[in-house]
């Protein structure tokens, strides 16, 4: 998006010595939308876009497939460079609704994976409870805990024939685990998480 607008107006701004008035008369219209856009679609860059969410049934249970895009804001990757370690967490429970009540919780999976930065190495290290692995890249150790397949959420006998269930499922940067001092004053850049709903079939 940024680099379209750019490249728009650059197409249409007047040629250098050429007289103002000889620009459209919707040119000031457009370089106050794009200097609107700009700041809008890097911020639009950050986040996590989840790109697959998908239930399967498998043995009579329920696995839980997802596909997440992480993008790391400068602040967040500054962080790891210096050395603080970041927790990622995801989490599904399985709800079955209830006209009379809340819905109820059937069943809850939950993972937490811990990411740091070994500047001796400079390499990246993913620690999954007591199992752990090294990377060279960041992108390379983000790939673990974005992608994950064949989760199991439920086992075979759970689920009740015609009852209604869904899945609330979430993804986000678990700041509660970041040192004190740095929860003091988070801003905006270290919100980072999704949540989504999907009904079982």
């Amino acid at each position: 998006m940024r680099r379209l607008v750019l490249q728009l107006l650059q197409r249409i701004a007047p040629r250098s010595g050429a007289s103002c008035r000889r620009a459209p008369r919707w040119y000031p219209l457009l370089l106050a939308l794009a200097l609107l856009l700009v700041p809008l679609a890097g911020a639009q860059a950050q986040g996590v876009e989840l790109s697959q969410l998908q239930l399967r049934r498998v043995d009579g249970g329920l696995t839980l497939d997802y596909n997440a895009r992480l993008n790391l804001t400068p602040q967040i990757e500054e962080a790891l460079q210096r050395g603080v370690p970041l927790y990622f967490t995801a989490q599904a429970q399985l709800l079955r609704s209830r006209w009379y009540w809340r819905d109820e919780r059937v069943a809850r999976i939950a993972r937490s994976w811990r990411l740091s930065y070994q500047p001796l190495t400079a390499s990246w290290r993913i620690s999954l409870g007591g199992l752990s692995q090294v990377y060279a890249t960041l992108s390379e150790a983000l790939a673990p805990l974005s992608r994950v397949s064949g989760w199991r959420l439920a086992d075979a006998g759970t689920l009740e024939p015609g009852e209604r269930y869904q899945v609330e499922f979430s993804f986000q940067l678990d700041n509660s685990q970041l040192p004190r001092p740095m929860q003091i004053d988070l801003g905006g850049d270290w919100k980072l998480g999704i949540e989504r709903s999907i009904k079982v079939d």
